[in-house]
């Protein structure tokens, strides 16, 4: 089938790989391809780059080059963090109780449910308010004596909402607890200085700022133990076993560096086409509420709930107009569940059914919006009369 137009509007997802990443990636495929653990000199070329990468990923982080370990993607980043750290502080006697939030990204919630159910760990959800957003009062009353960790996300990948970071990390350390976030969706658009945010550990991912996909990073404080996620050769000061993907390692650090480099200029661009999104869906489609805080948000997200509305259907028929966009609700065995983030912030379920995310990029054109903007009211509509979810 063929489309007249199309648009992608779901750079939260993933990103195209920006060109002069590509460009700084493609000679550790076919020139300096030697394994960065050999000590001849094709592995010392191997391992240069590497440890090259590393430094310009720690610049932006405000660390120093050891405390970064790179990983597959943000998920095996958050598993490191989260598994790495409560394993550790059960083996030194330190505590095993997690402190948690409802909103945060799989990755962070399937591994916290692991621990408790498997590994014997107490896990603690704090509550979110209307916006999705944790009040560090509520991760401060969630507190116990041993309590190891608390892990909150920076920015939610699916409402956009902004965490108040700094906040939480202060009331977790004032009871003895590790900061970790899941900074997925803020890299590349917030600030990633991680004395600033006053976090122990802050994990990325490269496919979310124009970067390949299968490689992620993680901040590790100076001083925390992590049990490794992965056993073998020792790779990562024995956090984190396996060959170095060099070449996606050096695209990782790139595409971090341009997108710093360029982030003021690339988020008035998102801001100013997010805004006219929020503003035409909102005066055009009738039952629909924006979702996530109204000001607090990541600059390229805009998203909704529809009440009555099955949001895979609208998936569907917006993609058969040739909009590319993301849903918060899953489909299990033909079921539509509603977003279990939208029903933790209050939605009911003949709202939390009805979730539209659109995220824009540095691709995306005032022509595009347009288009969004003439599509979706009528798509709305014709899934509703289709039958009521919910």
């Amino acid at each position: 089938m063929s489309l007249s137009r199309t648009v992608y509007l779901d750079y939260a997802a993933t990103t195209p790989v920006d060109p002069r990443v590509l460009e700084a990636m493609l000679p550790f495929f076919t020139e300096t391809y030697g394994n960065p653990s050999s000590i001849h000199r094709f592995g010392r070329a191997a391992e240069q780059a590497v440890e090259d990468a590393r430094e310009r990923v720690a610049r932006i982080l405000g660390c120093t080059p050891g405390e970064i370990v790179f990983t597959s993607c943000g998920s095996e980043s958050d598993n490191l963090a989260l598994r790495g750290a409560m394993l550790t502080a059960r083996r030194d006697g330190r505590g095993q109780h997690l402190v948690t939030s409802p909103v945060e990204h799989s990755a962070v919630t399937q591994t916290a449910h692991q621990l408790a159910e498997l590994l014997g760990f107490a896990v603690t959800q704090v509550p979110v308010d209307r916006h999705a957003r944790v009040d560090p009062v509520e991760v401060a009353r969630a507190c116990r004596e041993d309590t190891t960790l608390v892990s909150v996300m920076y920015a939610n990948n699916e409402v956009g909402t902004v965490q108040p970071l700094a906040a939480i990390a202060a009331a977790a350390h004032q009871h003895g607890a590790l900061m970790h976030t899941d900074a997925v969706q803020a890299a590349g658009q917030l600030p990633l200085d991680v004395r600033t945010l006053g976090v122990d550990l802050l994990a990325i991912s490269a496919h979310k700022f124009y970067g390949p996909k299968g490689i992620g990073a993680l901040y590790v404080r100076n001083g925390i133990a992590l049990a490794p996620s992965q056993s073998g050769g020792g790779q990562e000061n024995g956090r984190r076993a396996g060959t170095h993907n060099v070449a996606f390692i050096v695209g990782l650090a790139r595409a971090l560096e341009i997108a710093y480099e360029e982030a003021a200029r690339h988020n008035a661009h998102y801001q100013q086409l997010r805004d006219r999104l929020i503003d035409g869906i909102l005066a055009s489609v009738p039952d629909a509420q924006l979702t996530g805080h109204p000001r607090e948000r990541l600059p390229n997200n805009a998203s909704f709930v529809f009440q009555h509305v099955d949001g895979n259907a609208l998936l569907m028929h917006l993609d058969l107009k040739g909009i590319a966009a993301s849903s918060g609700s899953a489909c299990k065995v033909g079921s539509p569940e509603p977003s279990a983030v939208l029903l933790s912030m209050g939605f009911d379920r003949t709202w939390a059914l009805g979730g539209l995310r659109l995220t824009v990029g540095r691709h995306t054109t005032d022509e595009d919006i347009d288009y969004a903007l003439e599509v979706i009211p009528d798509a709305v509509e014709r899934v509703r009369k289709l039958g009521v979810a919910g």
